[in-house]
């Protein structure tokens, strides 16, 4: 009986501590699992692979490990795609209404549909939390439709006119900051041989950066934008006048020969090999200018850049530039994490700015303090011409529908080739853009 006795307290005990462990391995899983549940996970997608874009891709890495660090309890769970996947994915996940807490997107026309569907949180509160003024004026109203804005951009590229010092000394040329002496210049240059402007305008955007100018410095920063929103019209007498310069300027011999039938890359050729001495063209030819080393270190030495000039009885600022940001970052309107996905794309956007430029050789969307950056003379002159800019006149074919774009560009090229008159040119844009009300 004793035997069987201390069997059976044995055999007790040896299920209680089974039990027992069973309850406490339990409450282990529960804890865990309570830890799980109040863990906060923001999905995060972008497009740049280590491998088409290793700078960019290392500074988001260095970006997401800081914003960890500095936000325990909070993981940023990434995805990356080329860019076109990238887009791709982008219109499947929308159509499921299932976005990533944070993803990329791109201004105006192509943010319109996004906004439309309700898929996109206002992220103004993020700005007057005080983010807005660390943005380069005009950079995020690019991301604004019906007064809120719906994206932070990180990018940002404008269209100074890049020239060739060599050539200008030669022939005795200084800056201009007027356009007549800018026509001065086309003049000289001209009656030397030389062509003035190089310009591929086969692709047809390139010869719409000469007209935005020219629409800016005569009728004024807003007059544009106004004409394609329809707040104007393109019937307006100064954006008539500057389809008429346009035209004056191919009378003048302003640009490179069969200018009409050359891509950008092929006029771009002529300003390379100091074959013009002028080239109005994006900031991310930058480091073609300063720190490609494939192309001839004399070169580079002798390339500088001015703004458009101003036009006499003109409204425009010699300080509002043409241009766009790039790629800039959203919130999903469902995201189950927005408080936390905001402060992310706020970390972002200010980290973002510190180091793009240098470690990657992108101008942000941010100001840049110069002083405290190491770059080539002519990124450090950009930059601060950035931090002044009065405005920023978003590229004219990224502002219209995708068929009024088509009408646009064809316009321009037409106008270079002068096919059509500058009252035809404008009474046309009015068509398309009065198609789409």
């Amino acid at each position: 009986m004793i035997k069987k006795a201390h069997s059976f307290v044995l055999v007790f005990v040896l299920v209680l501590a089974v039990v027992l462990s069973a309850c406490t391995s339990s409450n282990k899983d529960a804890g865990a699992g309570e830890g799980k549940a109040t863990a906060k996970t923001i999905k995060f997608m972008h497009l740049w692979p280590a491998g088409s874009s290793k700078q960019q891709n290392m500074i988001v890495e260095d970006i997401i490990k800081q914003f960890e660090a500095e936000n325990e309890g909070v993981k940023i769970e990434v995805e990356i795609l080329e860019n076109e996947q990238y887009k791709n994915k982008i219109k499947v996940l929308s159509s499921s209404n299932d976005l990533p807490d944070v993803g990329f997107t791109w201004a105006a026309g192509y943010l319109k549909p996004f906004v439309k569907g309700e898929l996109l949180a206002p992220l103004d509160d993020v700005l007057e939390n005080g983010l807005k003024d660390a943005f380069v004026s005009g950079t995020t109203e690019a991301y604004a439709i019906d007064g809120k804005t719906y994206g932070l951009p990180l990018e940002l590229n404008i269209a100074p006119i890049y020239y060739n010092k060599s050539i200008f000394e030669k022939y005795n040329l200084e800056v201009p900051e007027t356009y007549e002496q800018f026509e001065q210049i086309v003049e000289t240059l001209s009656k030397e041989g030389v062509a003035p402007i190089a310009l591929g305008n086969k692709d047809r955007w390139t010869g719409s950066l000469w007209y935005m100018y020219l629409a800016d410095r005569i009728g004024g920063s807003d007059l544009l934008t106004q004409a394609i929103n329809r707040e104007g019209s393109f019937e307006d007498e100064s954006l008539v006048k500057a389809a008429e310069e346009i035209q004056n300027l191919v009378k003048a011999n302003a640009f490179n020969k069969g200018f009409n039938g050359l891509s950008n890359d092929e006029g771009k050729s002529e300003f390379m090999n100091n074959n013009a001495a002028m080239y109005l063209m994006g900031t991310w030819e930058l480091p073609n200018l300063t720190t490609n080393e494939d192309i001839p270190q004399e070169f580079r030495d002798n390339a500088g850049f001015f703004k458009f000039p101003t036009v006499k009885g003109g409204n425009g600022d010699i300080d509002s530039w043409v241009g766009g940001p790039g790629v800039g970052l959203f919130v999903s309107e469902k995201s189950k994490v927005k408080d936390e996905a905001k402060e992310f794309v706020t970390f972002f956007v200010e980290k973002w700015g510190e180091q793009a430029v240098t470690n990657a050789g992108v101008i942000p969307a941010t100001k840049v303090d110069t002083e405290k950056v190491d770059l080539p003379d002519l990124y450090i002159d950009v930059l601060d011409e950035l931090n002044k800019a009065s405005n920023l006149t978003l590229f004219a074919d990224v502002q219209m529908s995708a068929s009024v774009a088509e009408t646009h560009l064809n316009l321009i090229q037409s106008l270079f080739a002068n096919e059509v008159t500058p009252k035809d040119f404008a009474k046309q844009h009015e068509e398309a853009l009065a198609a789409e009300e």
